[in-house]
């Protein structure tokens, strides 16, 4: 259990808000990533979030693993498509805990789908984040060779096993594939998912783009817990907050620093593949004015991004909803993002923020040399930013809307 957060609600606050909706009993389900990202985030503090409202939360997580040997990656795979222990172990689970509702954020590659089953047969409504396009992409980021790719959307998912899309593997993405047809063949998403969560109106149209049925799917953002506040005095620098991946853009910021003449600070913050990389451009191009802080603890990373005068956010795939510009808006600091996917849907150009082409250096840059140039615009921007968080991503506005959710699903079934 979490131990409740006073910045969240306290006093009468907290009395009045949980009478106004019957606590739940839920179950939420997380298959974690190697490398924590925003989605293990998100799994935590909703749990947090419900928890702080009198629910009764059941975390159900799985570590992710690289299997060792031919056994074992013979039995994720089996596993991946469908699993007799899961079924029998979530069955277990829900007659033990009787929850109102399931909520199930990832399941894949360690949980089996069998669990949705399990689910149906115990009578428990489920409701599904779709926190990335796993449903229609077996890479999950429609993102291939440094572009966008659809092929997967619009034809055969062998597209993604001659590419080897997850994880740079041709038998792991033959693995997710199969998960994909076998299920769609059962229809286990329309037949046992009662409710999708969408993060932005983009990605809901993608699903339904992808054939999940529009009428169960219903748009819920991410949200910030606990609230840091908007920064007292902001510094001269921008930041990067993301992991080091082409995907994020970080080659574009990059390439972007190195034709600014301005000398505008660059925070960079982060870990992964690109790291090597990165330090060694970074020392052959002389950029003094770029500095990596490598990986930062949460706080440091808010604490840093309340003092930035801008968030850059170059990523070259759709994204879900980054927890990241949400952070961002909650810190009172623009955010310049690329014009694509759901960040164009987020950020708001010229009110809250800046877009510029996706994967296009010169154009990031011309965008900070214009932010830099233009300190009054940028201050208007920042009080935008925060107030876009405290309309749409503080902890109260998606607690409500997750109980709306959970509560219309449990209507239905009577």
């Amino acid at each position: 259990m979490y131990m409740a957060d006073s910045t969240l609600v306290t006093g009468y606050e907290r009395t009045h808000r949980a009478s106004a909706t019957k606590p739940l009993s839920v179950v939420t389900v997380h298959n974690r990533y190697l490398m924590r990202g925003g989605e293990d985030e998100v799994f935590e503090s909703e749990a947090r979030l419900l928890e702080e409202y009198g629910c009764t939360v059941k975390m159900i997580s799985q570590e992710m693993t690289n299997p060792a040997g031919l056994v074992d990656k013979a039995r994720v795979a089996i596993n991946a498509v469908w699993s007799d222990g899961w079924y029998a172990k979530f069955r277990a689970e829900l007659e033990e805990t009787r929850p109102a509702v399931v909520h199930i954020h990832n399941f894949f590659p360690i949980i089996s789908p069998s669990i949705y089953y399990a689910c149906r047969d115990a009578g428990v409504p489920v409701v599904q984040t779709l926190h990335n396009y796993r449903l229609l992409c077996p890479g999950a980021t429609f993102y291939r060779d440094g572009r966008v790719c659809e092929d997967c959307l619009h034809g055969s998912l062998l597209n993604s096993v001659a590419h080897g899309c997850y994880r740079d593997s041709r038998v792991g993405t033959a693995v997710a594939a199969r998960m994909l047809s076998a299920h769609r063949g059962r229809q286990t998403w329309s037949k046992t998912v009662d409710r999708y969560i969408a993060l932005t109106e983009f990605s809901r149209q993608k699903f339904i783009e992808g054939g999940l049925p529009a009428e169960r799917i219903v748009v819920k953002p991410n949200f910030v817990l606990p609230d840091p506040g908007p920064g007292k005095e902001k510094g001269d620098y921008a930041i990067f907050v993301g992991r080091l991946v082409d995907l994020k853009g970080v080659p574009t910021l990059l390439k972007a620093w190195k034709l600014l003449s301005e000398p505008i600070p660059l925070m960079i913050a982060g870990d992964g593949p690109y790291r090597a990389q990165l330090e060694a451009e970074l020392k052959s191009a002389g950029l003094s004015t770029v500095n990596y802080r490598g990986r930062l603890s949460r706080p440091e990373t808010l604490a840093a991004m309340q003092k930035a005068k801008a968030l850059i956010f170059p990523s070259e795939w759709y994204e879900g909803f980054p927890v990241t510009i949400a952070e961002a808006f909650a810190c009172g600091t623009p955010v310049i993002c690329s014009r694509l996917g759901s960040m164009q849907e987020i950020v708001a150009d010229r009110v809250n923020g800046l877009h510029f082409e996706a994967g296009n250096a010169e154009s990031l840059a011309a965008q900070v040399r214009w932010a830099w140039a233009h300190p009054n615009e940028l201050a208007v921007m920042s009080s935008a930013a925060r107030a876009e968080f405290e309309a749409r991503y503080t902890a109260e506005r998606n607690y409500e809307m997750l109980m709306d959710i959970y509560e219309g699903v449990i209507s239905e079934r009577g």
